[in-house]
């Protein structure tokens, strides 16, 4: 079975890929394999900061591996937060419901709330570099609804489906999810290769 680092310690994040790889990969965290670094997201893009991470495990550890970054992109904010996502309320720490809440204040007076969820894995394979992205198209409704999930999945609701990623559940997210649809191609990718 082939062996993969996921550049993460996002619990979440692990859970939710574990659970789209089904037993086809063994996937192993940051914490498998004892690295404890905080690697610094210092690029301006999604892509950039997919690479920062995946060559710094590739670097130091000479595993095969794979990181991701996601971003909300939402129309109304010019992109925004963009490659802030995950730190859009303060710039030093991951707050879900601080971002959440700053999102909804930033489109309280806004008509266009369309929006959309990118995620760019970055595979680094026998030293190649491969890129897969994954988006989904959808809108910021006016408040949380719904319990499952976690960062913004209360109020991004996906295109055609009249509910929140937290209403749909993790199950009906993690297959039609931003993130699960960079997984399918990287898993494709994969796959060929055997």
């Amino acid at each position: 079975m082939k062996r993969l680092v996921f550049a993460t310690n996002n619990a979440h994040k692990l859970e939710e890929i574990r659970a789209i790889l089904g037993n086809h990969i063994e996937l192993l965290s940051l914490a498998d394999i004892h690295c404890d670094t905080d690697i610094p997201e210092t690029a301006d893009t999604l892509e950039g900061n997919a690479l920062i991470k995946a060559r710094y495990v590739y670097s130091h550890y000479g595993l095969d591996c794979f990181a991701d970054d996601t971003g909300l992109e939402v129309t109304a904010l010019g992109g925004r937060p963009g490659v802030h996502t995950a730190r859009y309320a303060y710039p030093d720490r991951h707050d879900a419901e601080a971002n959440t809440a700053h999102l909804l204040d930033e489109l309280k007076n806004k008509s266009d709330r369309s929006a959309r969820f990118r995620t760019v894995i970055a595979l680094i394979e026998k030293g190649e570099e491969y890129l897969f992205e994954g988006i989904v198209e959808g809108t910021i409704a006016p408040e949380k609804r719904g319990t499952q999930g976690f960062g913004y999945d209360p109020v991004f609701s996906p295109e055609q489906t009249g509910k929140t990623f937290a209403e749909l559940g993790v199950e009906v997210k993690n297959n039609i999810s931003h993130r699960a649809r960079a997984v399918a191609k990287l898993v494709a990718f994969l796959n060929k290769e055997k």
